[in-house]
This record gives C-alpha cells, structure tokens and sequence, in this order.
C-alpha cells in the first residue's frame, strides 16, 4: 500500500491498530472482503464499507461486548444475527452502527464481530427483534484463513 492510504487506514481504524506496524498489504478475498495483512497477520478487514478487527486481533478486547446465552452460540457461529432475547448482558457503552464483540456468557469467548443495531441504553430494555448486524464470526471463511 502506498504511504498515503496507510497513513489513512491508520487514522480510520484507531483503536483497532494498537501497535506500529511495519508492513501493511491489502487483498481482496474471492467473496469480496477486503484484508489488510498487517505484519503478516489478518487484522483487519473491510465489508460493505465496514472496516472491522478480525476476531484474533488483540483490539477487539477494547470494544463493548453483548453477551449471548448458550442456547445462541450455534446460530451466531453460524453467521446469524444476534436477537435480543438471547442477550443476556452488555458490556461498554455504544451507539447505533458502531462495532460489538458477541461473547458466550460463560466464558466470555468472542463469537463475533457485529454493527449494534440500537444504542446500547435501548437495547438493554429490547425484548425482541434484531440487536446486532454480523458481520464476521467463528467458522466462517475469514475465521479459518486467520486461525491457522
């Protein structure tokens, strides 16, 4: 990548790039995703004009969390929306389209990367409907090129 569009993915991503980094490239998956390698590892990655960490990036313990019951974990690691009876708590404060970690209630374990659908306030109160947009989570096919 060019100085220049290192220099602004840097100020976009924020928080999401903690360290400095030597060695940024960008590649596009077959199914459209845009990564950015970063020291050699997928940290980050861009869908639909959504740059996001990928679940492995060590900054996605910085970002609110919602968290799911057990009985939810095999739909969001299928890739399916989170739906807010299945959320029983939430973590940080955020607003309407900012990025969310999905965690099992358990163990807290990152299930998925997702877009709130709703400030953090509204859905604590929701008792039904959609909460959270997935937009990358456990076995999907950025989970597997960036866990081996």
């Amino acid at each position: 990548m060019r100085r220049k569009d290192v220099r602004r993915l840097k100020d976009e991503a924020g928080d999401l790039l903690r360290d400095e980094t030597n060695s940024i490239i960008q590649a596009k998956t077959e199914d459209g995703i845009t990564v950015f390698i970063i020291d050699g590892e997928i940290k980050l990655a861009r869908r639909d004009d959504v740059l996001f960490p990928t679940l492995l990036n060590e900054s996605v313990e910085g970002l609110p969390s919602v968290l799911v019951d057990m009985g939810a974990i095999p739909y969001v690691c299928n890739g399916a929306d989170v739906m807010s009876p299945g959320i029983t708590g939430i973590e940080g404060d955020f607003g309407e389209g900012d990025l969310v970690i999905v965690r099992d209630e358990k163990h807290r374990k990152s299930l998925a990367v997702g877009v709130a659908l709703v400030p953090s306030e509204d859905m604590r109160e929701m008792l039904k409907g959609k909460a959270v947009k997935s937009i990358h989570y456990v076995g999907d096919k950025l989970w597997k090129v960036t866990s081996t």
